[in-house]
């Protein structure tokens, strides 16, 4: 097992996801870990703007 680096200010789910607010604005997005058990991504659906 390897040792990971955790960024300062993110907020995590037991499921791997991560969430950074800044302000105004949140950023959302995955682990590591997560990243290394994905296969390729094929689909994202975003809400619009606003």
């Amino acid at each position: 097992m390897t040792e990971s680096k955790v960024p300062d200010g993110l907020r995590y789910t037991k499921s791997h996801e991560w969430v950074r607010v800044d302000g105004d604005s949140v950023t959302v997005g995955i682990t590591d870990h997560a990243q290394g058990e994905l296969t390729d991504i094929v689909f994202v659906d975003l809400p619009a703007a606003g």
